[in-house]
């Protein structure tokens, strides 16, 4: 790679004229695809790169013809929001051969293709990377042959490479997230929550099969997202007499007063000596032990199809950009590379190297080093397989330790979909950690009216799919009542603090360690997890709730562009939530596939407003049927919701006609996405145990004293790792007045929205993926 000699670069100076880039979608299918397809043809047209399609992947290429075809900018547009790859997928044996490769070559040449951009997984990956490897060979057939003559040769001498891995088995090393993982994820769990009220009503034990014939990524997150009672994996077989155990969970978890049981199997699962275990021997083992009434579901293709989530279409479209600036940096020296997610942050990888590993896993798989193929899986999944332990067993009073510590969790600000995922979390891993923990009702106005009483392991069954907040939350801050919520502190006893909110817990934790110079009772080790739809936190990228709020934006503006199908063209004004930050219309446009954005961040005027109802009017000529334009809703006082909605009616006559939804409430309300309740779940366990060891750090003759600045945190993700800063430091990095961040990561990905929607841009590529190694991204030692 290049070095970057300033900190600023833009990609005014990649130039894509006088290349062609093909892209392909290959091997099986997985929702969100189609994104990326229309981000690499977009991004390539927007950098003056010619793009083609290449129809039913390897077998298009290798049949030629009609197969390959110039895409156009209207031509990916309504593709977003559907499920599957729209330019077919097809497993090719003739792409195997070295035949089937020259007629490949022999097709690209022909229209001067030679860089390629393979949606796929690894079988797909490795062949491209085979085809790269053979290229100058395969050019000096076809010379031979006659098929081509030498300048052709010359002219197309190269082939460049990218990839970007879709696969919902996100079995992919190296990548956090394959793309359809997400997608998967939803289709499961809205299975499991419809089975959940069934198995509730008749006491059933429910047996669901996920696929994942050599990961068990799906059957691990779905079994946290879900609260399942036990989940096989291929990668981590139960240890030997598993039967027993298994069957002596289900029933104290019965006995407990449950009234279902959840057991998730991957398709791929085995034993320690490899023997396949399937549903049907799960179901046949609880009935002969336990006797109960047991039913089998098996997902199948369900998990592949229906329309990808936000999260999903977000990562395509962000891997679709970056995969075309790969393409233009390319050249004969670089390795064929993959393009992916590591945290937040994109990344290029070696393409061998990634593959090299996924194959390593299978190796240590079948050498049964269970631990190495768990390890070598990335640390996201291991993360996900620790979480679990920690959570779904739990341990005999007898064997846990006694801290004789209590600690109190409450939640502060508006409900946000997940919270109730983090509470269930923070009470199991704290019990398991041999805490007494004490749930607060309505935050901090129950914590001064003395709304506290102990919660136990069973009061949190159930809880990760339940929206809102069960322990009921309010905006009170505590600084008016700091005399009562110390006496209460001193009543309970309480040694350390979770506070799980949005913006008013960050005040609140703020305010009360402030207060520790007058109080002793809040010299107690004190964590806040952010949990907001708005995404408004400083220290932290993402909060619990904002993936929800961003799928139910998402899947309002599918409906709402369906709704005028078939009718003339139209406009269509959204107003969404998020106060003074444009995190939700932001995203919710990337992924709704908005044509503007108003957001208070980036402030606009008449003159914008104009040109950007010229810029749609013009786009309406052509065979674009609908527009979408989100604002948010503080961004700007004067130019309403109203006022826009007015000013397009006006300015689209005769072009098309406007409707205008405030979505409202309904972004903070239904059932948690798949990625909040496994967010929430794992970022409270980790509070819970940094607390743990704040508390032994701090406990000196016979109690706690904590009033460092580090022991009242604020745990937020970061690009890549998850990070406890102190409230205090944050108060630099906030603007208070209007609640939000000084400074977004989001905001870098607005002018990927303007480029999918047709607008020159200046795109800043100096925060776009460096080449790394696998070694690198993946430490052995995982915190």
């Amino acid at each position: 790679m290049a070095k970057r000699q300033d900190t600023k670069k833009f990609f005014e100076n990649l130039s894509g004229a006088g290349k062609s880039i093909g892209v392909l979608t290959s091997g099986g299918d997985a929702q969100g695809m189609n994104a990326a397809v229309r981000a690499v043809v977009r991004m390539g047209i927007y950098v003056g790169a010619k793009v083609y399609f290449v129809h039913e992947g390897y077998q298009g290429m290798v049949d030629g013809g009609d197969n390959i075809e110039e895409a156009s900018w209207e031509s990916v547009s309504s593709m977003l929001q559907v499920g599957g790859t729209v330019i077919g997928s097809a497993r090719c044996k003739e792409f195997r051969s070295h035949e089937g490769r020259l007629k490949a070559a022999h097709h690209l040449v022909q229209r001067d293709i030679t860089n390629l951009c393979v949606i796929g997984g690894d079988g797909s990956l490795t062949g491209a990377n085979l085809f790269r490897e053979e290229w100058s060979g395969l050019l000096e057939e076809l010379v031979q042959q006659g098929l081509i003559d030498e300048e052709a040769a010359q002219n197309n001498s190269e082939l460049h490479i990218v990839g970007m891995v879709g696969s919902i088995d996100n079995d992919f090393c190296g990548t956090d997230m394959t793309i359809g993982t997400d997608s998967a994820l939803h289709r499961i769990i809205e299975v499991v929550d419809a089975i959940m009220t069934t198995a509730q009503s008749h006491q059933r034990t429910f047996v669901l099969e996920v696929m994942g014939r050599h990961c068990g990524y799906l059957a691990l997150v779905s079994a946290l997202a879900c609260g399942a009672d036990w989940v096989l994996i291929p990668e981590m077989p139960p240890e030997d007499g598993w039967e027993e155990q298994m069957c002596q969970k289900l029933s104290e978890s019965r006995s407990r007063g449950s009234r279902l049981n959840i057991i998730i199997v991957a398709e791929g699962a085995i034993d320690r000596q490899g023997k396949a275990i399937t549903v049907n021997n799960v179901k046949d083992l609880v009935v002969s032990c336990l006797g109960f009434d047991t039913r089998v579901t098996i997902l199948g293709h369900v998990q592949r199809g229906g329309t990808p989530s936000a999260f999903d279409r977000i990562l395509a479209s962000r891997m679709g950009v970056e995969a075309v600036l790969a393409l233009l940096e390319a050249s004969a020296s670089t390795p064929a590379c993959v393009v992916s997610l590591c945290g937040n942050q994109a990344v290029r990888l070696p393409l061998m190297e990634c593959v090299q590993m996924t194959q390593d896993v299978q190796k240590a798989m079948d050498e049964k080093n269970f631990e190495e193929a768990v390890r070598l899986r990335g640390r996201s999944f291991e993360n996900n397989l620790n979480t679990y332990k920690l959570l779904s067993y739990r341990k005999a009073d007898s064997e846990l330790p006694n801290s004789s510590f209590n600690v109190a969790v409450l939640n502060v600000g508006a409900p946000a979909a997940g919270m109730n995922a983090a509470v269930r979390s923070a009470v199991r891993v704290g019990i398991t950690e041999g805490h007494k923990m004490f749930a607060v009702n309505d935050g901090f106005e129950g914590f001064y009216k003395g709304q506290i009483k102990e919660i136990k392991w069973g009061d949190v069954g159930g809880w990760t799919g339940q929206g809102g907040s069960i322990l009921g939350t309010k905006r009170t801050l505590p600084a008016k009542h700091l005399d009562k919520i110390a006496e209460q502190i001193r009543i309970h006893n309480i040694n350390a603090l979770l506070v799980i909110g949005g913006f008013e817990a960050f005040l609140g934790v703020m305010e009360l360690s402030a207060a520790r110079e007058k109080y002793n009772e809040f010299c107690v080790p004190m964590v806040m997890v952010p949990a907001t739809v708005s995404n408004n936190i400083p220290g932290s990228d993402l909060s619990i709730g904002a993936d929800t709020a961003l799928n139910a934006i998402t899947d309002t503006c599918d409906r709402i562009k369906q709704s005028a199908s078939g009718t003339k063209r139209r406009v269509f004004i959204i107003e969404t939530m998020g106060g003074y930050c444009g995190y939700l219309a932001s995203v919710g446009g990337l992924a709704a596939g908005a044509d503007a954005v108003y957001i208070y961040e980036e402030p606009f005027d008449i003159r914008d407003l104009q040109s950007n109802v010229e810029h749609l009017t013009e786009k309406m000529k052509t065979g674009i049927q609908r527009g979408l334009v989100l604002r948010n809703e503080n961004s700007n006082e004067n130019f309403t919701t109203d006022f826009i909605y007015q000013l397009y009616s006006e300015e689209g006559k005769g072009v098309f006609d406007c409707r205008k939804n405030v979505l409202g409430h309904m972004q903070q309300g239904g059932a948690p996405s798949p990625f909040d309740r496994n967010f929430g779940t794992k970022i409270a366990a980790k509070a819970i145990q940094w607390i743990s060891r704040k508390l032994k750090d701090s406990y000196k003759e016979g109690r706690v004293f904590a009033n460092t600045e580090d022991t009242a945190c604020l745990l937020g993700m970061r690009r890549r790792a998850m990070v406890f800063q102190p409230v205090v430091q944050l108060k630099d990095q906030t603007d208070f007045i209007h609640r939000i961040p000084k400074e977004q990561w989001w905001l870098k990905l607005r002018p990927l929205m303007k480029i999918l929607a047709k607008y020159k841009t200046s795109y800043d590529v100096s925060d776009s993926g460096q080449l790394e190694h696998v070694t690198r991204v993946r430490p052995k030692k995982v915190d």
